[in-house]
């Protein structure tokens, strides 16, 4: 579906079970937290996406704080010369780069063989003596002025990272998964060992675990990418990587280590202790927007979203009933220090809307809010609230004593249960292969992650995706159980284990 069949916001949601695909741009659109722009491939963040997008950055943010990170801003714009200098880097990226090469004066809106001379001066001017690129990621502006503070093994590690959006040209855009525009967190750390900044490899990939599976309650795999899936101009990338409900995996972070490669091509040298000058060793790790499009297929259903709670823009939706003006009064009047026991504890939200109850129950569950509270006369007399969990749909009266701690423990087993839902849902869908038929049999009738021992060459890896739609997806750093000695593919010595899937 292109982007101008989306335009019309549907009004009722496709089932996942019939649609996956559609269903999960629908569901986007339906909940109000992004849609198109109308310029290719740039979506609008809405504040119910961003409010998402902003627990997730207080998350991380917090962790590589307390591990001695900083944030810093880097300019959008990398001059050509910059860019070009590490060359696997510039090929990897090439297709998606954008470039600005003309401002200032009106642009000549005419074809050049209408063009005056007047026309000719008007254009010549707003060429830009050197063109520039629209970061597509940060490596190539933050090495050659990072080097200015890099001079002795005391100045290190610098340990930098910057909130910002990055601009990729994609052919093909996805709302939150792919778009030309996306916003993200990206890592810069500069070390005097290779060891060290194999440490903050490790660690990052950790911080992005814990957000993933702490935070989102989505378990992922962690590990290593194979040369072919690797980072351009990185000496190694880790990874972590995730099955959606629709059995594919989505890439939800990455930490690179690239052994001096940049600081070779931007000249970043340091004094060692002893007294040697030697170039220093880089990382760069990121994660994106992509894991709010992660959240919605890893946990959605026929009816919607489903939020894990310490991410939900809204973890407790409260739905007054009431039939007249005396009987509002009297809930009101009864969720008032309901209320106050919840501020600063709950994300909550009152919906005093004047709609029929049905709707508002309709209106928080396609939004995925964990819990919803109902409150009516009966429940004021009672002095109770009944809670529905969005998962189980299950129903409960609370008293209104204490329930701010009630809730409290209920949306922490919500996130376990959500958690053990979609490890499940991965261990259903995950396989084993034994051969290369089985591998072959597997995705012919559907998706999902195989487990198999691997040779770890190239060819190999490409003949399994040109054949399969198939890649890598990581080496897994914990293999649980005995694989064969052999490749799945081409039955050489297996020298790795590696996880396959088709992904987004």
């Amino acid at each position: 579906m292109s982007e101008l069949e989306e335009q019309a916001v549907p009004k009722h949601l496709t089932k996942m079970s019939e649609d996956f695909d559609r269903w999960y741009t629908e569901v986007i659109r339906l909940t109000e937290m992004a849609d198109w722009s109308g310029v290719r491939g740039m979506m609008i963040v809405r504040p119910y996406g961003y409010a998402m997008w902003e627990n997730i950055q207080r998350a991380f943010d917090g962790m590589i704080k307390e591990s001695g990170h900083e944030n810093a801003y880097f300019p959008l714009l990398i001059p050509h010369e910059y860019f070009v200098k590490e060359a696997e880097h510039v090929e990897g990226f090439a297709p998606e780069v954008a470039w600005v090469q003309y401002a200032g004066p009106k642009p000549v809106l005419k074809t050049p063989t209408e063009w005056t001379e007047e026309d000719m001066l008007q254009a010549a001017a707003g060429w830009l003596a050197q063109p520039l690129v629209i970061r597509p990621t940060s490596e190539t502006i933050i090495g050659p002025i990072m080097k200015r503070y890099i001079q002795s093994h005391r100045d290190l590690p610098q340990l930098l990272n910057q909130w910002c959006n990055v601009l990729r040209w994609e052919m093909r855009t996805r709302l939150f998964l792919r778009t030309s525009e996306f916003l993200w967190q990206e890592g810069h750390t500069f070390h005097a060992s290779h060891e060290e900044a194999a440490e903050e490899v490790l660690q990052i990939l950790e911080n992005y675990r814990a957000v993933a599976e702490d935070w989102l309650a989505i378990p992922v795999i962690k590990g290593r990418k194979t040369e072919t899936e690797k980072f351009a101009g990185a000496e190694y990338t880790t990874s972590i990587e995730a099955m959606m409900r629709d059995g594919l995996a989505l890439q939800a972070g990455t930490s690179h280590h690239f052994g001096q490669n940049f600081s070779r091509a931007y000249a970043i040298e340091f004094t060692n202790r002893s007294n040697e000058r030697e170039l220093a060793y880089t990382t760069s790790w990121g994660m994106s927007t992509r894991m709010i499009g992660g959240l919605v297929m890893a946990h959605g259903d026929d009816a919607g979203l489903v939020m894990p709670p310490k991410i939900a823009p809204v973890q407790v939706a409260i739905v007054p009933i009431f039939r007249d003006e005396e009987s509002r009064r009297s809930v009101e009047d009864f969720l008032k220090p309901v209320t106050a026991s919840l501020k600063g504890r709950i994300r909550f939200k009152v919906d005093w809307r004047d709609d029929r109850p049905g709707a508002k129950y309709a209106h928080w569950e396609i939004r995925g809010v964990p819990l919803r509270l109902e409150v009516g006369p009966r429940d004021v007399e009672a002095g109770q609230v009944v809670v529905v969990d969005r998962l189980s749909r299950e129903k409960t009266a609370l008293p209104e004593q204490g329930l701010a701690e009630r809730l409290d423990v209920l949306l922490d087993d919500f996130h376990l249960r959500l958690y053990q839902r979609a490890l499940d849902f991965r261990e259903r869908h995950s396989h084993r292969p034994r051969t290369r038929q089985e591998l072959v049999e597997i995705y012919r009738s559907g998706n999902g992650f195989s487990w198999a021992p691997f040779c770890d060459r190239v060819e190999c890896e490409l003949e399994i995706k040109d054949e399969l739609g198939v890649t890598t997806r990581n080496k897994p750093f914990k293999v649980e159980g005995e694989f064969g000695d052999r490749c799945i593919w081409c039955g050489q010595p297996a020298t790795t284990v590696v996880v396959l899937a088709r992904s987004y």
